[in-house]
């Protein structure tokens, strides 16, 4: 005589009640992490966006809404949407450069392949303003850069290379470079070679096999390094001021001067908490778009 235990009875439904509960103690230093350093934080812009600025700076708990008024100044507008064009500009000579990179990595043997990434991530070793003042003797009129075309023959009198919009671009992508070259190395890495020989046996050339098959199975990594380019390069303030002179005024050095020369900590958490949610929409529509090549490969 045989005995089957009813998935209904109490004692399974404890013990499925048990597993659902046993990733809770992994879980929360993550959440706990989560809510005192992000929740929190933008709780608190969120809070501060609807009061007044006080006479000698600090916060005066009166509602209103000018904070967000505010935002559609032409000055505010043109500041947030300069931030983005230099970010775009940024993370699309990132992919262009840090894609023929992490493929030729991805074709290394394994010795060179790791020579090659710990020379990628080798400048992340050294301080961030170490390496920005590194860039400003390098550009600047007396710099290297000038010497070597003077030396060259290339130019008579120095170009001024420091303090514009190009040297804030030329910071950022050194900077930054490095967050697309992993990621999309990571996606290249993982891409099964029998794919490619199976296209090329079709009779399909070097460059439509890459057009077809590696380049489309690689966008998800593409587009995980865009956002680590571009995310950082909108927010940043150090280059912008370092490498820009403070000509070119970004979003970022936008709400350090509100929080620390203006003092006006409500309209500073206001565009703090903008600059957040764009972030937060650009990830959003990076996960969605990842998820859908992704499934749109594994249909395929």
């Amino acid at each position: 005589m045989t005995s089957t235990l009813d998935p209904t009875t109490p004692a399974p439904r404890a013990r499925r009640a048990g597993r659902g509960f046993a990733p809770v103690p992994f879980l929360a230093p993550g959440t706990i992490f989560l809510i005192v350093f992000m929740a929190i934080p933008v709780g608190l812009l969120a809070f501060y966006s609807f009061f007044k600025r006080g006479r000698f700076g600090g916060i005066v708990f009166e509602f209103t809404l000018d904070n967000w008024a505010k935002l559609a100044e032409p000055l505010y507008l043109g500041v947030i949407g300069q931030s983005v064009l230099v970010a775009l500009v940024v993370t699309l000579l990132a992919l262009l450069l840090g894609y023929p990179m992490a493929y030729a990595i991805a074709g290394l043997s394994p010795k060179w392949r790791t020579v090659a990434l710990v020379a990628i991530v080798l400048p992340f070793w050294t301080n961030f303003l170490i390496r920005t003042y590194a860039w400003i003797l390098l550009l600047n009129n007396a710099g290297w850069v000038n010497q070597w075309l003077q030396g060259l023959g290339v130019i008579d009198d120095p170009i001024s290379m420091l303090y514009t919009p190009q040297a804030i671009v030329v910071g950022l992508l050194y900077m930054y470079l490095p967050l697309m070259v992993l990621p999309l190395y990571a996606s290249l890495q993982q891409l099964d070679p029998s794919l490619r020989e199976a296209a090329t046996n079709l009779g399909a050339t070097g460059w439509r096999a890459f057009r077809t098959v590696t380049l489309p199975l690689s966008l998800p990594g593409a587009l995980t390094g865009c956002i680590f380019v571009f995310v950082p390069a909108m927010s940043n303030f150090v280059i912008p001021e370092l490498i820009g002179g403070g000509k070119t005024i970004m979003v970022g050095n936008l709400v350090r001067d509100q929080f620390f020369e203006a003092r006006d900590w409500p309209f500073g958490a206001t565009l703090a908490l903008v600059l957040t949610i764009m972030l937060v929409v650009v990830i959003l529509v990076q996960t969605a778009v990842s998820r859908r090549l992704t499934e749109g490969s594994r249909r395929g």
